[in-house]
């Protein structure tokens, strides 16, 4: 006969025991479940197919070669401009003089200026990537935290915040869906002869195993009992008619419930046909209690997704990110534009030195110039609107 007066210790001991057993049971209903089902394909979304967008090409790479060569060419011009440089040469266009002595070395200068102010601009923006104490710090490297604060701000404001994904999980039904989903999967796998015989078996090996040890089954009954003490804590004529029948039974209170927790097993074991009754009643009791279903589990997803800090996780992660690479990830998006600025400069500093060598004729010549690329580019674009 097991001792069934277990100390408090004992008593603990004994169930702290039994949640033991019941995780290595809980895992093993856990390899039974995995047996028959892909667990993975539940945690999957439909896989979408999306097609990569096309590279904007904003200048043709034709154009940005040509004027890549626009810089090699000016310093040409300048070293050839100690040689010769139109000296002495002069002629007169409708009345007006021109002097082009000292004209190559004018605009190949200035060529050269707008350029190399244009590609230095453009380096300070990103370089030296680490601070140097004469050279300083690029521009970008230097206000990292800034900008992944300011990009984190933009994410978490106007393109991933809570409100937005709640929008979106209340426009594509997603719940509804994957709830109709593991419905049909859990009806799947309960219609499963072999499935149904593990289950019950595993039932019946775990009431076995956890009654039959006589230290978690006494703890298990010293439980009980304080239950019910407290149950009937107030209730002195209910106390009055257990006391009697335990006096009329000749036994300790704990012993007749030791002696109950024995027969589950077996009280169990004969009832298991109408466990079939209760997993065929299961995907139908689901699709009953659908919306409730639903609404509980939006409802944890909303507490979730507030208290997912967008704004956090995108800046800790740009800040973990060295100066370097905050600065290749903006120049990479950005490399062809920033070359053709630069090139651009160039021949703007071109266009200035004609300015500088004869400013009357070349700010009209250049005025009439813009007014006519101006009303090209306006029909072009009003014919491109009209296509569309």
């Amino acid at each position: 006969m097991p001792d069934h007066h277990l100390s408090e210790n004992d008593t603990q001991n004994a169930l702290e025991a039994a949640k033991e057993k019941t995780r290595e049971h809980g895992r093993y209903l856990w390899g039974i479940i995995s047996r028959y089902t892909d667990v993975r394909s539940l945690s999957k979304a439909p896989a979408k197919t999306r097609i990569k967008p096309a590279k904007e090409q904003q200048y043709s790479s034709t154009l940005v070669s040509i004027l890549s060569a626009i810089p090699y060419l000016l310093l040409g011009l300048f070293i050839f401009s100690f040689f010769w440089d139109f000296d002495a040469f002069d002629t007169e266009v409708f009345g007006k003089l021109l002097v082009f002595d000292g004209l190559l070395r004018i605009i190949s200068v200035s060529g050269l200026i707008g350029f190399l102010t244009n590609w230095l601009a453009i380096t300070m923006l990103f370089k030296p990537a680490q601070k140097r104490p004469i050279l300083g710090h690029g521009l970008i490297p230097a206000q990292k935290n800034r900008i992944a604060f300011r990009l984190a701000q933009t994410v978490s404001q106007d393109l991933i915040n809570p409100e937005i994904i709640k929008k979106k999980i209340n426009e594509s039904n997603i719940i509804g869906r994957y709830r109709e989903l593991s419905t049909r999967y859990v009806k799947n796998i309960i219609d499963d002869p072999a499935f149904r015989s593990d289950l019950k078996q595993w039932v019946v090996q775990y009431l076995d195993e956890m009654i039959a040890n006589p230290e978690i089954r006494a703890a298990l009954a010293k439980r009980i009992l304080t239950q019910i003490e407290e149950a009937l804590h107030n209730k002195s004529f209910e106390k009055i008619a257990l006391k009697t029948y335990t006096f009329v039974k000749g036994q300790q209170m704990q012993e007749i419930i030791e002696e109950a927790l024995v027969q589950i097993p077996t009280s169990v074991e004969n009832g298991l046909d109408k466990m079939d009754t209760l997993l065929d009643e299961l995907p139908e009791k689901i699709d009953q209690n659908s919306e409730g279903i639903e609404n509980i589990v939006t409802s944890l997803l909303y507490k979730l997704i507030n208290q997912l800090d967008v704004h956090a996780l995108v800046e800790e992660n740009l800040r973990s990110y060295d100066e370097q690479k905050i600065s290749n990830i903006i120049r990479s998006a950005t490399n062809e534009q920033l070359r053709y600025i630069q090139y651009l400069g160039a021949v703007l500093g071109v266009i200035g030195g004609f300015v500088i060598w004869e400013p009357l004729l070349c700010i009209t010549i250049l005025g009439i110039l813009g007014s006519f690329i101006l009303l090209v580019d306006q029909l072009l674009f009003k014919m491109s609107n009209n296509v569309t």
